[in-house]
């Protein structure tokens, strides 16, 4: 869990360490940031992950409010009677009024660690859906290339049975254009290893999937691993053509 950053605002100055006090017999303390209520910068206040406002001007504690409702960041806000409580909730229904009772330090502290476990839950749960559509993105491509795997290698057979026949006949190329075709041949088989290695993968995978939900990710002794030269495979594999030259 990040360290969280807890802002504690107040023209009163025993405020603030009258809560951290308190916050101190907690298992988890997070960053405490304290500021007077005519110095609290919208910059500031945009960056925190919890706002708690204690005694404040009337003006100061709008403009607070506001800075916050626009930041998006919740607060807790400790007013002296129900009335006012009353007052401050009608005009800003997203911050959370506490009235200042024997014993409102502790739930004070209480209501504040509840809002930080629920920020940081809704904050794991938001990154684990990210990393969830982002796996099924590739789990997506994964497949389409291994379903298309077939006519690649369809294709790449047609090249490499063209150019070992070209370079398998004396005097039928110049230097020049056989080294032209050694290469094509050369590029033709690397791209067929990498083929090879994604047929690897579907069948260390599927003993898995049947059991499974997800994808695993593939060893890595399995991606650096270069399997020897394929063999030239498929039913439907074009067949050379025995009269091909490379002008």
């Amino acid at each position: 869990m990040a360290l969280t950053k807890v802002l504690l605002i107040s023209a009163d100055p025993d405020f603030a360490s009258t809560v951290i006090g308190r916050w101190q017999k907690e298992s988890i303390l997070p960053d405490f940031v304290t500021l007077g209520d005519a110095t609290a910068s919208d910059s500031v206040l945009a960056t925190c992950d919890i706002a708690i406002i204690g005694p404040a001007s009337s003006d100061s504690l709008v403009a607070i409010l506001r800075t916050l409702d626009t930041a998006g960041r919740p607060a807790i806000c400790l007013v002296p009677d129900s009335a006012t409580a009353s007052t401050l909730r009608q005009a800003n229904a997203q911050v959370i009024v506490l009235c200042e009772h024997e014993g409102w330090v502790d739930n004070l502290v209480t209501l504040a660690s509840e809002v930080l476990h629920r920020i940081e839950t809704t904050g794991r749960a938001s990154r684990a859906e990210q990393s969830l559509a982002e796996a099924q993105q590739g789990a997506i491509l994964g497949r389409y290339m291994l379903d298309m795997r077939h006519s690649l290698n369809n294709a790449l057979t047609s090249i490499l049975g063209n150019s070992e026949l070209l370079l398998l006949e004396p005097g039928a190329l110049s230097p020049e254009h056989r080294d032209q075709v050694s290469t094509m041949h050369s590029m033709a088989l690397r791209i067929h290893e990498i083929l090879l290695r994604f047929t690897a993968l579907e069948q260390e995978i599927k003993p898995y999937s049947q059991s499974h939900d997800e994808i695993p990710l593939p060893s890595q002794s399995m991606i650096q691993t270069s399997p020897p030269r394929p063999e030239l495979a498929g039913d439907e594999a074009a067949r050379p053509a025995h009269g091909s030259r490379v002008s």
